[in-house]
């Protein structure tokens, strides 16, 4: 009866793990598009992306806003008429267009600055591009991962299965102990509850991708990492993670249109200049004239200066920061690759397989009980899963490190 009370309860979990697995063929909808090819994903992430576009059409409206700002004013058009207790009707009247405008060199030091600061905009939305690109890379290289920890668990499982099978006949002959029996059964209930959880985090990575690319279904099929550049110079890493910084670029060109600003409010004293027509008319004559005046702001350019280089200052503080945050972070990242990839090198995979295919020998022939046997095993998957999560964090260093060309 305990047999296949254990029987019943490892195929509930297995099949919980199994329906884990597959949740975009449960779900509903069109069918979604399959690649094992990281770079289609994020073509496919960067067209659809909601965060994305809607970046992208803000930038594109404070870009329109700026051109907008630099524009001469509105004409104006206004009309009088007047009356007179000594006429009938309309006595006079009085029409007046005038157009207001900015000094020209004000015209030019805006445009100047504007192109700044659409150039700024335009590396802040090439920045967060890069940051959702780079957060859906991630997301492609854990799903990497998790296939490649249930293919250790599978494996894990196939072997803990065969044993049981082999020691159910043993136990039967009064080969083997109960003691040995429960042993095995509690290795396959460790193992059906990390491949439900491995599989959780799967289907989250999924869920997480789909969300990224808009909820347009998309599945990442790939069970092994691309092929990636080493870092044999890090000098001309640290050099390419900083010059391609978009952040920085962005930050620099905020920085000009700032001292820009300061020379656009220097020449706030200037006053502003108004033409226009005038036409007058009375009872039998009208008289037409040009209408010339201007406004001196004595008011309100008052401390604009001040304020102008205080912001100015700011943005170059800025720059700085960013440009020391970028150093210490490229210097982290090649420091952490440096040492990810010498971790690595310590595991050979090939043995530690080997190994497990002599365990599984010994036991099989009686060379070494089960409980040894698991001893063993359990410090050689340990190892071959830091070594899988290892090799995910190195992949994930480099994607950081060459971020700028996404």
């Amino acid at each position: 009866m305990r047999k296949h009370t254990f029987t019943i309860l490892v195929a509930a979990a297995l099949g919980t793990a199994v329906n884990a697995r597959t949740p975009e063929e449960q779900s509903p909808g069109p069918e979604p598009v399959r690649t094992s090819s990281i770079e289609e994903v994020l073509q496919s992430v960067s067209a659809n992306n909601p965060e994305l576009q809607a970046i992208a059409e803000d930038t594109e409206a404070a870009a329109l806003q700026l051109r907008a700002g630099n524009m001469p004013e509105d004409p104006t058009v206004e009309y009088s008429s007047f009356y007179s207790r000594t006429s009938t009707g309309q006595s006079g009247s009085e029409l007046v267009v005038s157009q207001g405008f900015d000094f020209p060199t004000l015209y030019a030091t805006r445009h100047s600055q504007n192109k700044l600061a659409v150039s700024s905009l335009n590396s802040t939305l090439v920045s967060e591009r890069r940051r959702i690109l780079l957060e859906a890379k991630t997301v492609c290289l854990d799903i990497i991962m998790y296939r490649q920890l249930g293919e250790l668990l599978d494996m894990q499982e196939d072997i803990a299965g065969e044993m049981l099978e082999l020691y159910q006949k043993r136990y039967e002959t009064g080969d083997a102990t109960a003691l040995d029996l429960n042993k095995i059964k509690m290795e396959l209930m460790n193992v059906a509850t990390a491949v439900a959880d491995n599989n959780a985090s799967l289907s989250a990575s999924t869920n997480t991708l789909t969300a990224l690319n808009g909820d347009t279904g998309i599945i990442f099929e790939a069970d092994f990492y691309p092929l990636v550049e080493e870092v044999t110079d890090p000098q001309a890493a640290m050099e390419e993670y900083i010059s391609g910084n978009a952040s920085i670029l962005a930050a620099e060109n905020a920085a000009q249109a700032a001292r820009k600003q300061v020379s656009l409010e220097k020449q706030g004293w200037i006053p502003k200049i108004e033409i226009g027509y005038r036409r007058n008319t009375a009872l039998r004559e009208a008289e037409n004239g040009f209408l010339v005046g201007g406004s001196i702001p004595v008011f309100s350019n008052h401390r604009k200066v001040r304020m102008a280089k205080a912001q100015s200052a700011s943005a170059h503080n800025r720059l700085s920061m960013l440009k020391s945050t970028a150093q210490a972070e490229v210097k982290s990242f090649i420091s952490d690759i440096q040492e990810t990839r010498a971790a690595l090198e310590a595991y050979d995979e090939p043995l530690m397989r080997e190994t497990l295919s002599l365990l599984k020998e010994a036991v099989e022939g009686g060379q070494i009980s089960v409980i040894d046997y698991f001893v063993e095993a359990s410090n050689i998957y340990t190892n071959l899963s830091n070594c899988i999560t290892l090799q995910n964090r190195y992949q994930k260093l480099l994607a950081r490190l060459y971020a700028n060309r996404l």
